[in-house]
């Protein structure tokens, strides 16, 4: 059996983390040595381009449309985790026409192959999908080893788990796991607690937050089947990384 390499993290409601989380469990990989490519596929969003600089061009969304015949690595930004391993990410920043061709069913088909030319050049591919209602998240929990269903511990979040793995199923798609951020929830197969960490510029966190690393080097666990060995700078700080794995 292969061990997987590109994981799908897809939101279950607005506001779930799951962009953080992206970042975060890129962080945490690279402590441990690993290349980790972090796709964009929350195209209406954007929200990753917030947390880098400069003019992105191209972005997520031209690669998958005008700019489709030019390497990914053109539209790669690092993203600077002071760790052996490298992070680079494709975010999306994109005017409301380019975002339209973006979703469309051959964007789509664009876009599987990114993440195929990612899979080649780096250790780890995440991309960070928004819900399960557009063309990009359903190709990228297609083309990805290992989806996860991503979800805030609020009531809101223990209400959508059911309604998107439902979802899930109509596109026969398994959820492998469900992450829940902010706290624990029931159903959840592995728990990433709050942070007092939140602003943009505290990230990655996982560096410095020894429960925060550990439920992120449980995420680890869980999707990637690896053990990573340190995060953050406190000693021992994963020996509770069980705690966060609920299955």
């Amino acid at each position: 059996m292969s061990i997987p390499t590109t994981i799908a993290l897809v939101g279950a409601t607005g506001g779930a983390g799951t962009t953080r989380l992206s970042l975060e469990l890129a962080a945490a990989l690279a402590t441990d040595g690993r290349d980790v490519a972090v796709l964009d596929a929350a195209f209406a969003t954007q929200g990753l381009s917030d947390y880098v600089s400069g003019t992105l061009d191209p972005d997520a969304t031209a690669l998958v449309t005008d700019a489709a015949d030019v390497p990914l690595e053109s539209g790669l930004v690092a993203f600077e985790t002071d760790a052996e391993g490298r992070v680079a990410v494709c975010p999306a920043a994109a005017p409301f026409e380019r975002l339209a061709r973006a979703m469309t069913p051959d964007a789509a088909r664009a876009f599987e192959g990114r993440i195929a030319e990612a899979a080649d050049g780096f250790d780890h591919v995440l991309v960070d999908a928004p819900l399960l209602a557009s063309n990009q998240t359903v190709a990228a929990a297609a083309a990805c080893d290992r989806v996860a269903l991503v979800a805030p511990a609020t009531d809101r979040g223990a209400d959508a788990v059911g309604r998107l793995s439902a979802r899930a199923a109509d596109i026969d798609t398994d959820i492998d796991a469900v992450v829940s951020t902010f706290g624990a929830l029931d159903d959840a197969d592995v728990v990433v607690p709050e942070t007092e960490a939140t602003g943009l510029a505290d990230a990655p966190a996982c560096r410095e937050d020894a429960e925060l690393a550990a439920g992120v080097a449980a995420v680890a666990e869980v999707l990637l089947d690896i053990e990573i060995d340190a995060v953050a700078a406190t000693d021992g700080v994963l020996g509770s990384v069980s705690e966060y794995v609920r299955r």
